[in-house]
C-alpha cells in the first residue's frame, strides 16, 4: 500500500495531559506496542523493519528532515512474512535497531502515538493519513496544525530527525 501523511515529532514532556486531551476527543485507543525498528541501508529514503504486538510491517518512506509539518511518502507492506524477513536482513545491512513503547490512538485519519525510548525520552508524533488519494495537502496539514495547537506542541520542541537519526547522532 502506498500513500502520503503529513506528520511531525517532537519531543513531550508530559504524555498524561496529551492522552487526556485524546481521550475528551474520543480517540479510538489501539493498545500500547513494544516496537523493534530495525533500519536498513537503502539506496533512496528509509526502509526499516518494525516487529510489534500491534503492528508489523515493512516501510520504506521518503522524508525531508524539517521541523514542523512535512510530506511523507510511503510504501508498507503488513505483516512481511519471515522468509521476505530473512531475504531483507540478508540482502542489506543493518544501520541502527530502534527499540520504543509506543501508545496508538486515531482520530478519523489522523494517527497519534506517544512514544518512549530509552536514551532518548518522551516524543508524540501526529500523522494526517492520506491512504485512498481523496484528501488534500492543504486539508492534511490544516489537520496536522490544528492538533499541534490543541496540544500546545511549541517550535523549539518540534524535531526534524527520525529516531533512527537521533539514535547515531549518539552513538557516532
Amino acid at each position: 500500500m502506498s500513500h502520503m501523511n503529513i506528520e511531525i515529532k517532537a519531543r513531550c514532556s508530559n504524555h498524561n495531559k496529551i492522552r487526556g486531551i485524546l481521550q475528551a476527543h474520543n480517540a479510538d485507543y489501539k493498545g500500547l506496542d513494544h516496537q523493534i525498528d530495525t533500519y536498513f541501508n537503502a539506496a533512496k529514503g528509509r526502509l526499516k523493519l518494525r516487529r510489534g504486538e500491534i503492528e508489523n510491517s515493512l516501510i520504506w518512506y521518503e522524508r525531508r528532515n524539517a521541523k514542523g509539518p512535512k510530506q511523507s511518502n510511503i510504501i508498507l507492506h503488513e505483516n512481511p512474512t519471515p522468509l521476505l524477513e530473512k531475504i531483507i536482513r540478508n540482502a542489506l545491512n543493518t544501520i541502527i535497531i530502534v527499540d520504543k513503547m509506543r501508545e496508538i490512538y486515531f482520530i478519523e485519519n489522523v494517527k497519534f502515538h506517544l512514544d518512549k525510548l530509552k536514551g532518548l525520552g518522551d516524543f508524540i508524533e501526529i500523522e494526517a493519513i492520506n491512504e485512498d488519494g481523496k484528501i488534500g495537502r492543504k486539508k492534511l496539514c490544516g489537520q496536522c496544525n490544528h492538533y499541534m495547537n490543541l496540544f500546545e506542541i511549541k517550535k523549539e520542541d518540534l524535531v526534524a530527525e527520525s529516531y533512527s537519526d537521533l539514535f547515531r547522532k549518539f552513538i557516532i
